[in-house]
């Protein structure tokens, strides 16, 4: 009888076991997708810092990030096929390993990026390098610095899955998803709460938190393996069940269609998350944690979705097609919510348009490997590389193709176009099949009325212009004064006596006689129409290729303006501009886009950034910073790392009574009068100046800054304990934890 009784607990200790296992799995998996988002959001910023805001380079990044992963996957499946039989020790030392790497790369990416930019630097200083070829010599860098360490990330899934089938008695035909699950739920985390150390730590000394963690997956997975390699049970055979169910019956479908739906679900997902930003961002704003909100929706969605799957899988094998078709309806659903005529609030909007769309991709994508892989990793790891492969060309063809051409509406469309023609397929016979047949359809026609009844962003202006790149959507509108300049939905700058003195007030302070001026940002044209009417060499510098064309909409002789041959507009970074020039300016005029908390905007307000513009001044030039209104901690940053830069700084508030102009130069800035401000400047300037007025006299008008000079010092002791803003602590665009709640209302 005794005996008897124990055998129950004596089967069930094993499968305690391997609960506890699987647990530990979780766990590590939880941990490396934080880690890993973690790593892509600081290692695409960093690269920003060396080789340019771009969208190519933006692209290069993360076309490069996604594709190491793609090959680690691969690779892992295929080396864990080929070898299997001979690894005698537990995989889950492997996996230890390729933790220990990924927590490596903490060290040697951030040097990595910088040998890669001083080469390119040396480069340049010795032959003309043209933007095609430094594109090219920078994706080679940036694929030798990533690719390795991102192979390693790609590879733990497969080799994860190893450990797994060696370690259980019997196979597990839905391993994928259950990592899948537990990697998309630290990713989850893993693209917010970055945010949040990145703003008291910095870059680096966040990416060394994300290694320790690497460091202890490693650390406890070797452990865990010491553990479970003392009573290691022989990998199940080809004929082993999978749950009580055979193998060979269920997972392992050899059809390619599994392939290219997956190939198909990457592409379309991927390229549906660049046109959220595009539809979105007017409503959340350009900043770093709007994007982040756009990305946390997407992987909550997705976790939520695949926890669907996972429980659904115990008593399905097929789902419907229902399903697939449904992505029709759910991938246009953001057309709605982005819609300006429905009142939702901008959180809504977000989630409400996002979620179903992902909620759905993270119940198939999981769904479609394990029916690929059968818990195999050779075959996970070729399907996931497969998905890859599709998330690297969806914002490809969307970015560089359906955005310029199309705009946001029909890309979205274009990009759900499978899922329409999937409910054409349905064969036509009776009974059930004819009822999804006659959903399927209702569902299409669904789908097209929203498509139909949505209008784009700028509808809501009657009098505007359009213009679409693979960087940004640009309207201008209005008339008169009330002309407005919007990218991506945020408002630029307006017709403004501001932009005008950004260039006469920095021109006429000069203590030599200018010939040569650069402007960074171009905006209306206004700042830089100002610097050709001094009659000398100006250059503008634009990110956004459509903005300098609607430089006709503001001012009625922007033709004759570009025409001049003192005239240049160059379509570039313009940090990575005066990176590559060999040129030296006897003024660099620098107008940021706003908001002050705009992603991406620190470069040009950052300590290392005055360190190369430093390099580009003639001896007594002078560099102009404007600083909309700002926080009092991003006021101080901006100005410390302004006067830890220059000798000689003067501080002026804008004519509005809002913002502040910083001239900056290594030599004495010359204190004159208005009046002699104004008679160091060509009748044309002066006209131009005066357009606008203000005021009635143009001393008058020169007086109405000269009379709101302020010390330095005064901005930097709004907070004095600030530290200065650089490359690796952009305290402008990370600024949660010290803006109090009623105030984050008004950062977009």
């Amino acid at each position: 009888m005794r005996r008897q009784s124990l055998a129950p607990l004596r089967q069930s200790e094993p499968n305690a076991e391997r609960q506890k296992l699987m647990e530990w799995y979780f766990l590590f998996f939880f941990v490396s997708g934080f880690c890993s988002v973690l790593c892509e959001l600081i290692w695409l910023r960093l690269s920003m810092a060396q080789f340019g805001v771009t969208t190519a380079l933006t692209s290069i990044v993360l076309s490069v990030f996604m594709a190491g992963l793609g090959v680690g996957s691969w690779l892992a499946g295929a080396l864990v096929r080929r070898y299997e039989s001979r690894i005698s020790f537990s995989p889950l030392r492997l996996y230890a390993v390729l933790e220990f790497m990924i927590g490596l790369s903490a060290l040697a990416v951030p040097a990595e990026l910088i040998w890669g930019h001083r080469l390119l630097e040396l480069l340049a200083d010795r032959a003309a390098v043209s933007s095609a070829a430094y594109y090219l010599l920078s994706g080679l860098w940036l694929s030798l610095t990533m690719v390795p360490w991102c192979a390693c990330m790609g590879a733990t899934i497969p080799v994860a899955m190893f450990a797994i089938r060696k370690s259980q008695q019997q196979g597990d035909g839905r391993s994928f998803s259950f990592l899948y699950l537990a990697n998309v739920l630290g990713a989850m985390l893993g693209s917010f709460l970055p945010l949040l150390l990145i703003e008291p730590y910095g870059f680096h000394k966040t990416l060394y938190i994300g290694a320790a963690l690497n460091v202890a997956i490693a650390a406890s997975a070797f452990l865990v393996s010491l553990k479970s390699s003392k009573d290691q049970p022989h990998a199940p055979t080809a004929a082993a069940t999978v749950r009580g169910v055979s193998i060979a019956m269920t997972a392992i479908d050899n059809h390619r269609t599994i392939l290219l739906l997956l190939f198909t679900t990457g592409l379309a997902t991927m390229g549906m998350e660049l046109i959220w930003i595009r539809l979105f961002t007017p409503y959340i704003g350009p900043v770093v944690y709007s994007f982040g909100m756009i990305l946390v929706a997407y992987l909550l969605a997705t976790f939520v979705g695949s926890r669907v799957y996972r429980r659904w899988s115990r008593k399905h094998r097929q789902e419907s097609r229902l399903a697939w078709i449904s992505l029709a309806l759910l991938g246009i659903l953001p057309l709605l919510t982005a819609d300006t005529r429905v009142p939702l609030n901008l959180v809504a909007r977000v989630f409400l348009g996002v979620m179903p769309f992902a909620a759905m991709i993270g119940f198939l994508t999981p769904m479609l490997v394990d029916r690929w892989s059968g818990g195999d990793p050779d075959r996970a790891g070729r399907a996931y590389a497969v998905n890859v492969v599709g998330c690297i060309v969806g914002p490809l063809v969307a970015g560089f193709l359906l955005l310029p051409l199309v705009g946001e509406r029909w890309s979205v469309l274009l990009l759900s176009l499978p899922w329409f023609a999937m409910a054409f397929r349905i064969p036509h016979v009776s009974g059930a099949r004819s009822f999804s047949r006659a959903l399927a359809y209702l569902i299409v026609v669904l789908a097209f009325s929203v498509f139909l009844a949505t209008q784009d962003f700028e509808n809501q202006f009657p009098s505007r212009r359009v213009q679409r790149d693979s960087t940004a959507t640009v309207i201008a509108y209005g008339e008169g004064m009330q002309r407005r300049l919007l990218v991506n939905g945020m408002g630029m700058t307006s017709l403004t006596p501001i932009t005008k003195m950004m260039a006469h007030l920095t021109l006429a302070s000069l203590d030599h006689t200018p010939h040569r001026a650069l402007v960074i940002c171009f905006g209306m044209g206004t700042t830089f129409r100002s610097v050709e009417s001094w009659n000398i060499s100006g250059t503008a510098v634009e990110l956004v290729p459509s903005v300098p064309k609607m430089f006709s909409y503001y001012h009625a002789d922007a033709a004759t303006v570009l025409s001049s041959p003192l005239a240049h507009v160059v379509i570039d970074d313009g940090r990575r501009f005066l990176e590559r020039s060999p040129a030296k300016y006897d003024a660099i005029i620098l107008d940021p886009p706003p908001p002050v908390q705009t992603a991406g905007s620190s470069l040009l307000y950052s300590q290392d950034f005055y360190t190369v513009a430093k390099a580009r001044l003639q001896p007594g030039g002078i560099l102009q910073q404007w600083l909309p209104e700002a926080d009092d901690a991003t006021q101080a940053a901006v100005a410390r790392s302004i006067k830890n830069s220059f000798p000689y700084i003067r501080v002026f508030q804008g004519m509005d009574g809002w913002g502040w102009h910083f001239l900056a130069s290594e030599r004495p800035i010359p204190v004159r009068t208005a009046a002699e401000l104004v008679a160091r400047m060509p009748q044309g300037a002066i006209e131009d100046m005066m357009e606008w007025g203000p005021a009635k006299s143009p001393e008058e008008e020169m007086q109405l800054l000269l009379a709101h000079e302020s010390p330095i010092d005064e901005i930097i002791a709004l907070s004095p304990s600030t530290a200065p803003l650089t490359d690796d602590r952009p305290i402008n665009e990370y600024f949660l934890l010290r803006t109090p709640l009623d105030k984050l209302s008004d950062l977009d």
